[in-house]
């Protein structure tokens, strides 16, 4: 079954080559045949983890040969790559010999030298070929191709953080990301559900300070299938995201509204806090992830959602009818590098210049939408200030009705002196985050 779980993900792989984003092209690999859960875990690790790692894989690559061979023998050998440099569970004959038959199935055997001998170089090799690879390059693409990131975000970071905090930052990134969980306190309790787990064989941690979260350490199957999913006892947030509607701190009766809601792990954390009592407007553009929140709406059992398919960008529909308003905008994902893998591979300086200012248009309208008195929360999972901070400022010097409110003095995560509050993730070991709560005047 091993051979089969590696060429399911070539064939993953192939189709991100071809465009597919990485999640959607292990998806719809995944529902081709059924598969253990330990080979479901493989292809998931090793398509996951070769598009995170592919400049590191395609550094060794060129190297070893030269030139690169044929896009559908280099995928292949970053699959026996990946499995030689990161998964000391497989032993190297094993990830040799499934490399070499995997690239005569696909019909090209007469690179089975190549394949063959360029894996048994890395595994003879006294020290690390990489190390020799990259000793002649300047020092951003060397830590580029080691750590696997294109030289515009490591420069940013190394200009911004310094080299060890860069260094922790990418090396935070790199890592197969946790799963973190939402529970429904309208369905169940924190003891319940780790009760619930415990039965099915899965250890549940309690998230401290966040009365919802729990951490999944490891999971072996289809989410769909853990205890209380179809019940909808639980949902996937990481802890970074859950934190946002606490600072928007919803309270029963009000009328709540997501500007950009799908497909709505925040909507329905607002209508949970809130107890469901009272009104969440859920705003998005997008009616397929609508479909995908109206799906985890009704199975959360939430009634206080109503969806609106609209542009926030420039829909009046709600103009001064929400006492808080959550705008978590659309936005370059930089602090969720290790959870999209293909993300980081998309030029930054491209996707700001299109989401800058979508992102103020969006503000600058939602802001509307705010009753006298009420409250904004703006967030980002991004970790770069035009984003951010630079975003905020603006905004204030265009509209001086409003204010940044810091958060209460026990709220669990520290502001910055401006009142906005930033989560690194090499630092507060979570997605990183950006969050502001802004209150507006008369």
């Amino acid at each position: 079954m091993e051979l089969t779980a590696r060429r399911l993900a070539l064939k993953a792989l192939e189709r991100i080559a071809g465009g597919a984003y990485a999640d959607v092209a292990l998806h719809q690999v995944l529902q081709q045949q059924s598969l253990p859960a330990g080979d479901r875990a493989l292809v998931t690790e090793l398509v996951y983890g070769s598009v995170r790692q592919q400049r590191t894989l395609d550094t060794l690559i060129e190297g070893f040969c030269g030139k690169m061979p044929p896009l559908r023998v280099q995928l292949v050998l970053r699959l026996g790559l990946y499995q030689l440099r990161y998964l000391d569970r497989i032993p190297s004959y094993a990830a040799v010999h499934s490399s070499v038959e995997l690239v005569k199935e696909i019909g090209l055997g007469g690179f089975a030298p190549l394949v063959n001998g360029v894996l048994r170089r890395y595994t003879r090799s006294p020290s690390d070929p990489l190390e020799d690879l990259t000793a002649p390059l300047p020092l951003v693409s060397q830590l580029g191709c080691r750590y696997s990131f294109p030289d515009e975000l490591v420069g940013a970071w190394l200009e911004r953080f310094g080299k060890q905090e860069c260094l922790a930052l990418c090396d935070w990134f790199n890592r197969p990301p946790r799963l973190d969980l939402r529970l429904n306190p309208l369905r169940t309790t924190p003891e319940q559900l780790i009760a619930d787990f415990a039965a099915a064989g899965y250890r549940l941690h309690p998230i401290p300070h966040l009365p919802q979260g729990l951490v999944l350490p490891h999971c072996g199957q289809s989410l769909s299938d853990l205890p209380g999913y179809a019940e909808g006892h639980w949902s996937v947030q990481d802890r970074a995201g859950q934190w946002v509607s606490h600072l928007l701190d919803p309270q029963p009766g009000e009328v709540v509204i997501d500007a950009c809601a799908a497909p709505g792990g925040k909507t329905t954390h607002i209508a949970e806090l809130m107890g469901d009592h009272g009104r969440v407007i859920a705003c998005d553009r997008t009616p397929s992830r609508l479909r995908k929140l109206a799906q985890n709406r009704d199975r959360l059992g939430l009634r206080s959602i109503d969806i609106h398919p609209l542009d926030s960008a420039t829909a009046e529909d709600f103009v001064e009818a929400g006492d808080r308003v959550l705008l978590d905008v659309p936005c370059s994902g930089t602090g969720t590098l290790h959870r999209h893998a293909d993300s980081r591979w998309q030029p930054l300086k491209r996707r700001l210049a299109e989401l800058v200012p979508l992102q103020a248009q969006l503000l600058a309208n939602v802001s509307r939408w705010v009753k006298p008195q009420g409250v904004l929360v703006y967030a980002t999972c991004s970790l770069d200030p035009a984003e951010n901070e630079l975003q905020i400022q603006q905004f204030l010097a265009d509209h001086p009705q409003w204010h940044i409110e810091p958060p209460p003095a026990d709220f669990p995560l520290q502001a910055a002196p401006e009142g906005w509050i930033t989560l690194w993730p090499h630092r507060q070991d979570m997605d990183g985050f950006f969050m502001v709560r802004l209150r507006r005047g008369n």
